[in-house]
């Protein structure tokens, strides 16, 4: 009889709980058995775990965060602490470790492989969406949807008061979430860590807007693409427009999982208990061109996933 071990770490996304709850049941079906270690690699290391059936996952679909918590663990990044993770996977007869999380915690997976027996499937469950290996991870599309729910309000405030919004989203260093937003919120201008921006083309489009007879606009920026409340503050000196900065936040982590984002985890979860029973070991599942695939743990975390910049002239030319 298998013993799967599941750990949801990194940022929290909404969807997380549904992918548990899909790993959760299917191989509960299989005759396996199940422990969720809790709050990511520290569970490992301290070895904080649960026993985990079919009823311990009922009525999570729907809720958002994950129920088997999440946390930052420095000590994980110590190769002391990781060897402790090992050892305490080998003593607990942890066949399979299923690693419900984004592009960070996979780094951490794919190194914890390289010391430990057990297999590891990863799960991309992350709202930044920067897993090479898939289209899409779980999250993402809630995370967007959130965003743009917020920025679609902000725009009418923008409109009756004639005023420019610079609107910071999450990506500390990925700008997926600030490109798809501002694409659906059709954002004037998107600013995105992986190009760099002359803050002087941004004064002379909100210039040319301004003789277009636009009395508003929208930036969309990432967080990481530096300090917005400055960006904001020299707009506002140059132009001579009123501009003001709102800070979507923490908002875009939480709330229920949209339909899309429960969809994916189900087919991700369902996928990762098919690739275990098939003794596979140490890959990712994902979505591409619709279908649901593997690859490797090193190619993924190996591999910078792409953004398409192509969706920043579409959004610079609907945006006339």
């Amino acid at each position: 009889m298998k013993k799967i071990g599941i750990i949801t770490s990194g940022g929290d996304a909404p969807g997380m709980n549904a992918a548990i709850r899909t790993v959760v049941r299917l191989a509960h079906s299989k005759g396996f058995k199940l422990v969720g270690f809790e709050r990511g690699y520290e569970g490992l290391i301290t070895n904080t775990f649960r026993p985990m059936g079919p009823r311990s996952v009922g009525g999570i679909i729907n809720r958002g965060g994950t129920i088997l918590y999440t946390a930052r663990c420095p000590e994980f990044e110590k190769k002391s602490g990781m060897q402790k993770a090992a050892e305490n996977l080998e003593k607990d007869k942890i066949d399979d470790l299923v690693v419900i999380g984004g592009n960070g915690s996979f780094q951490g997976a794919y190194e914890l492989s390289k010391i430990c027996d057990t297999a590891i499937i990863g799960v991309p469950s992350t709202i930044d969406n920067d897993v090479f290996g898939t289209e899409e991870t779980v999250g993402f599309d809630t995370a967007v949807n959130t965003a743009m729910e917020q920025i679609d309000k902000i725009r009418d405030t923008a409109v009756s008061h004639e005023r420019i919004f610079v609107i910071e989203v999450m990506g500390r260093t990925r700008g997926f979430i600030a490109l798809a937003v501002g694409l659906a919120v059709g954002a004037e201008i998107i600013l995105v860590p992986e190009v760099k921006f002359d803050v002087n083309k941004i004064y002379d489009t909100l210039e040319e807007n301004h003789k277009k007879g636009k009395k508003s606009s929208l930036i969309v920026a990432a967080e990481g693409i530096g300090d917005t409340h400055k960006l904001t503050k020299e707009i506002s000196q140059h132009t001579g427009y009123e501009a003001r900065l709102s800070v979507i936040g923490y908002v875009q982590r939480g709330g229920n999982p949209t339909a899309r984002s429960r969809f994916l985890a189900s087919l991700f979860g369902s996928k990762a208990v098919e690739v275990l029973s098939n003794g596979e070991k140490d890959k990712i599942v994902g979505l591409q061109n619709g279908k649901i695939v593997t690859v490797s743990l090193e190619e993924s975390c190996e591999t910078i996933k792409p953004l398409d910049e192509k969706i920043l002239q579409l959004a610079k030319e609907l945006a006339i």
